[in-house]
């Protein structure tokens, strides 16, 4: 049987992408972005055609705690 080559290979050096992880790794969000970012989240995964407002998303929201990880 022939010999088949790797399909795996090792992904490219990106400096800029390893310092911008680096980066974000140092970033400490507020509640309030948490808070943001959980809208976004909603809103973004309503599905099509449904009610679902970024205000409802706003407003549902505002009833769930971000807790910090112990």
């Amino acid at each position: 049987m022939a010999e088949r080559k790797s399909a795996v290979k090792r992904a490219p050096a990106r400096p800029e992408l390893d310092a911008l992880l680096e980066k974000a790794k140092k970033v400490t969000l507020t509640e309030d972005e948490l808070r943001e970012q959980l809208v976004s989240f909603v809103y973004g995964n309503a599905p099509k055609g449904s009610r679902i407002t970024k205000e409802s998303a706003r407003k549902a929201a505002g009833r769930v705690r971000v807790l910090a990880s112990a």
